[in-house]
């Protein structure tokens, strides 16, 4: 089973760039089911439902989120009605819809799970590795199982990797925006990376206007991270190559593609 994994879609530019790229990467690699991380996806925070849906109308199949999961209030009003979109799975209060999906192609069942860090992060949320614990233990096992750790320590990532290694099929990690090349398959057949990387603006920071990152973060303003309307693209991903008869990785390889200028 091949399965793209893309990396932050941030704002107009990620979502063009889907709409241009995605369908020739699936072709190339002959991909089966592809999931996206869409926290960022709307003005650069949260998913508003047209955009959800302009997603799922390029190709993807399954949407994960992260931090900020709760940056729109329309995501309260219509996650439930949806079975593509998965928000994180160890938050602290309730909150509708599910951080743990299950879908089936061709007789194969792939769960996708949306788990929140808890290291350098704001949010209050239930230790991740333990939610995971008590999903894999409770929850029917599906024949691959996917995890999107939002989280921020490359640390915390790993060792959650380290601790799930032949538990789940992959622990790919997202949030920095920065596609890291730690790429791998662990001892028990688990695929990891620190993290997938973002899919956006290409000449900026984090797929926002580098001037006003710089502001906020090197020169301390109070001033708001702005997305151009039109720019060259990146596209950040990764794909996995699962055995569905034992859900153990096979290969895992970095798509790094940037748009010519």
């Amino acid at each position: 089973m091949k399965i793209l994994f893309i990396g932050d879609i941030v704002g107009k530019i990620g979502r063009r760039v889907i709409k241009d790229h995605l369908q020739t990467f699936v072709d190339k690699y002959h991909i089966d089911f592809v999931i996206a991380n869409g926290e960022n996806v709307t003005h650069g925070k949260g998913l508003l439902r047209h955009h959800y849906l302009e997603l799922i109308d390029d190709g993807i199949d399954a949407i994960t989120l992260g931090n900020h999961y709760d940056s729109k209030n329309d995501l309260r009003k219509y996650i439930d009605s949806t079975d593509r979109l998965i928000r994180p799975l160890n938050l602290l209060h309730p909150y509708p819809g599910e951080g743990s999906i299950v879908y089936e192609l061709n007789g194969v069942t792939i769960r996708v799970t949306n788990v929140l860090g808890s290291v350098f992060m704001n949010e209050e949320v239930n230790n991740p590795y333990y939610s995971l614990i008590e999903l894999i233990n409770n929850e029917e096992k599906a024949d691959i199982h996917i995890v999107d750790f939002h989280a921020e320590a490359t640390g915390e990532k790993l060792c959650l990797a380290y601790a799930l290694d032949g538990k789940v099929s992959a622990v790919l990690g997202t949030h920095t925006h920065v596609q890291t090349k730690d790429y791998k398959i662990l001892e028990g057949g688990t695929a990891y990376i620190s993290d997938v990387g973002m899919t956006g603006f290409a000449d900026g920071a984090l797929g926002f206007t580098k001037e006003t990152v710089v502001n906020k973060i090197v020169y301390g303003e109070q001033s708001r991270f702005d997305l151009p309307s039109e720019g060259r693209g990146l596209l950040s991903a990764v794909v996995l190559d699962i055995d569905e008869f034992n859900g153990k990785c096979k290969e895992i390889f970095p798509i790094y593609y940037l748009e010519d200028k």
